[in-house]
């Protein structure tokens, strides 16, 4: 829709008597619409036409008398200042049809009633917490929430509620595993949700086992929860937790490491699979959910021994102290690109720039096509750390030289700290995904157990 503007023969604006150009639509002094002035009387030299009807006398009521101009005598009013208006002076009801308020709109506090000086009104909002700028230390003390209490992160006032946000500001907070951090004696483990995901899907557990001879078995499990499946974050935490006990249980009884671990990964698939369980009606409701899926990766670490046992493209490298050794990388991806590689029809280089390369090809959860586990066992000849990490690091730091580059040299001392440089390695190269790492000092010798 268009509109066509009458362009004025005025020659001063008849409000403020500002001089005009012939194109101006508003007065550039005061700001008057001219298209809204009764134009001069223009001229008409066309010919009488027997169409066209005579025009009526308008009369000396259509005049417009317009009001003077306030200024100086010349009429140029650009350096008067335009006069106030205070919302006060303008007569108004509400909504009801009574009387507007005449007090000021509150913007902090609620006004003392006579004798109820600590009582809120009816339909007020009491401030969640006094202004630590003028409050005293009364005041602050009394405002203080009970020990254990968990404030907002944002506004560090309101209590935050069971379902995770600020019942004062409204803010959502963090979740308990977007970061996470755990060190257990000499092993460590860091996982965070990274910076384009919107939580954290992978888990880890840290713990250690007597074996029967009372030496110590150091345990680590990571897992990936796959972000194309149904809950994939319960099915990361269902399967380390169930591999952190079965290893418990068969370690101490004698079972050897590498058998160990083949089982925790099948007690791992089970609490997977268990997840699946649900009423038939959910399932019509959701056809083509998926059920849920994690990768995993762990590692048994002793004095003599390291094992590590994986189903998908969650890897563990092998760090030795002395980097002028070689590093190594003790997994074998179940993936799309490993398939491509070991069939000899692609190169390493070639078959990971494909955009297919992530595709895995094994996992635990109830629609894998069949439970494979993977385990194998090394003596090493020297000390080092062992990385075990999901892909969200190892994308990062892919070959076993680039992972050695990264990790630091004193990773076997201070393996907490190891593993928030991994982390942050991650987050500094983009953070595209979870990351998730434990770092495990070899030999081993610990004590303690945890799991997040």
């Amino acid at each position: 829709m268009s509109q066509t503007h009458q362009s004025t023969a005025m020659s001063v604006c008849p409000s403020c008597e500002e001089p005009l150009e012939e194109s101006d639509r508003f007065c550039g002094a005061c700001g008057y619409d001219l298209s809204s002035a009764p134009l001069a009387p223009v001229p008409d030299d066309r010919p009488a036409s027997a169409t066209t009807p005579p025009v009526p006398d308008a009369g000396p009521d259509a005049s417009v008398e317009w009001p003077a101009a306030a200024g100086p005598s010349s009429g140029d009013s650009s350096d008067t200042p335009a006069p106030v208006h205070l919302p006060t002076d303008l007569e108004g009801t509400d909504s009801g049809g009574g009387e507007l308020p005449t007090s000021g709109v509150r913007f902090d506090g609620v006004p003392d009633a006579p004798g109820t000086p600590d009582e809120v009104a009816e339909g007020d909002f009491p401030l969640a917490a006094p202004d630590p700028r003028t409050a005293t230390p009364e005041e602050i003390e009394a405002a203080t929430p009970p020990a254990g209490t968990k404030l907002c992160v944002a506004c560090r006032a309101g209590q935050v509620d069971a379902d995770g946000y600020c019942e004062n500001c409204g803010h959502a907070q963090p979740r308990e595993r977007d970061h996470m951090e755990q060190e257990l004696g000499a092993v460590a483990a860091v996982s965070d949700r990274g910076l384009r995901h919107h939580r954290n899907e992978d888990a880890f557990a840290i713990s250690s086992a007597a074996l029967p001879d009372g030496s110590p078995a150091v345990v680590a499990v990571v897992c990936d929860g796959v972000s194309s499946a149904t809950r994939p974050d319960d099915a990361s935490l269902a399967a380390t937790r169930a591999a952190n006990e079965s290893l418990h249980e068969s370690l101490p009884r004698g079972t050897h490491p590498q058998q160990g671990m083949h089982e925790a990964i099948v007690a791992a698939a089970e609490a997977v699979n268990a997840l699946a369980e649900e009423p038939a009606t959910a399932r019509e409701h959701k056809p083509h959910q998926n059920a849920p899926a994690c990768t995993f990766v762990g590692s048994v670490v002793t004095r003599e021994l390291l094992v590590v046992g994986w189903v998908g493209d969650s890897r563990a490298y092998w760090i030795p102290d002395d980097r002028s050794a070689p590093a190594a990388r003790l997994t074998e991806d179940d993936s799309w690109a490993a398939q491509m590689v070991a069939a000899g029809l692609m190169s390493e280089a070639e078959a990971y720039a494909d955009e297919r390369a992530h595709a895995i090809t094994g996992w635990l959860g109830a629609d894998a096509y069949e439970l494979e586990p993977h385990t194998a066992s090394f003596k090493p000849d020297r000390p080092g750390v062992v990385v075990v990490c999901t892909d969200g690091l190892w994308n990062y730091a892919e070959a076993a030289e680039q992972m050695a580059q990264v990790v630091p040299a004193d990773a076997a001392t201070r393996p907490l700290h190891a593993a928030q440089v991994l982390v942050g390695h991650a987050l500094d190269g983009g953070g595209h995904d979870n990351v998730t790492v434990a770092v495990l000092p070899f030999p081993g010798a610990w004590q303690g157990a945890g799991s997040a």
